[in-house]
């Protein structure tokens, strides 16, 4: 079976598109709120920017819609499908050992599925 070759511009295009959504998705007020006071944070931006969390963010949200640019080369969606929940499980996991709120731990849940999501459509743009 061939495989066809990795679209760098959708997995980038994904890459980009799914760091603004969450710039949006957890800039609304009642998401916003929710996940602060979830995550005992100030629901008010920071003076400075988190930069190392942005950095980190940008490369997760890379290597995501890298894997799923993989299993685009070779029509594996339900391969996709397993690894954007599979890692959303990972960050909600994580999320409750750093005893968030309940709120707090399905709204980071669902930006990876919003992300993932992101990524396949722009897999079949691109």
């Amino acid at each position: 079976m061939e495989s066809e070759a990795l679209n760098m511009t959708a997995v980038l295009v994904g890459t980009v598109v799914a760091f603004f959504a969450g710039w949006i998705y957890y800039s609304v007020k009642p998401i916003r709120v929710l996940w602060a006071e979830g995550t005992r944070i100030s629901s008010e931006p920071p003076e400075k920017m988190p930069m190392m969390a942005m950095a980190l963010q940008i490369a997760g949200l890379f290597l995501l819609a890298l894997v799923v640019g993989m299993t685009a080369q070779t029509n594996a969606l339900f391969t996709a499908i397993a690894a954007i929940l599979a890692t959303a499980v990972m960050v909600m996991a994580q999320d409750a050992f750093s005893q968030k709120s309940t709120a707090a731990i399905v709204i980071d849940g669902i930006f990876v599925v919003l992300a993932g999501v992101i990524m396949i459509v722009c897999q079949g743009i691109f």
